[in-house]
């Protein structure tokens, strides 16, 4: 944990479950598949743009454990101001502040979770705006951060509390689990 978790955090609650699969926790970790900012972090995308399709994969797949430990940690340090926190947990963001490149990650983490599949249209459209290195990688974290909601699903995780504002949750109007 001390390689992932600034001194003085506590490490967040699914990262404790993972790691009681000890052989998995140290290869995830030396891997470099888990870093300190997330999963996957190759540093070659843009942080608001890996950011951006995190939290739509967090908000397609339901995943309010996730999507609460993002916005309390990182989102904001990689340009997700809180304007754009709740339109990006709407069904059809639309706010002004998306770049093209952001309403198009958003648009391929609807399609790859909600469908699973991309019409010819769609795909012509996200290659008029993402290069393929982008969409490749984008798919790649999208698949990651939904086997995250799986592991969410399965572990059930206490919220994690790093600030004391009310936690965000992926799908409004959900009811903030009681951590009790």
């Amino acid at each position: 944990m001390a390689r992932l978790i600034p001194p003085g955090l506590p490490p967040p609650q699914l990262y404790l479950t993972t790691a009681r699969h000890a052989r998995l926790w140290a290869f995830l970790v030396d891997s470099g598949t888990i870093g300190p900012t997330g999963l996957m972090d190759l540093k070659r995308l843009p942080p608001r743009l890996r950011e951006t399709v995190l939290l739509r994969t967090c908000v397609a797949n339901g995943c309010d454990y996730e999507f609460n430990l993002h916005v309390q940690t990182i989102s904001q340090r990689m340009g997700i101001t809180p304007d754009l926190i709740d339109d990006i947990r709407q069904s059809d963001p639309a706010s002004p502040d998306w770049s093209v490149a952001e309403r198009a990650a958003i648009r391929l983490a609807d399609a790859l979770v909600l469908r699973r599949e991309l019409t010819d249209k769609e795909f012509d459209g996200l290659r008029a705006v993402l290069d393929e290195e982008t969409l490749i990688e984008l798919t790649h974290l999208v698949g990651l951060y939904t086997g995250v909601a799986m592991m969410v699903a399965l572990a059930r995780p206490a919220f994690d509390l790093y600030r004391t504002e009310a936690p965000v949750l992926a799908r409004p109007g959900a009811v903030f689990p009681n951590p009790a």
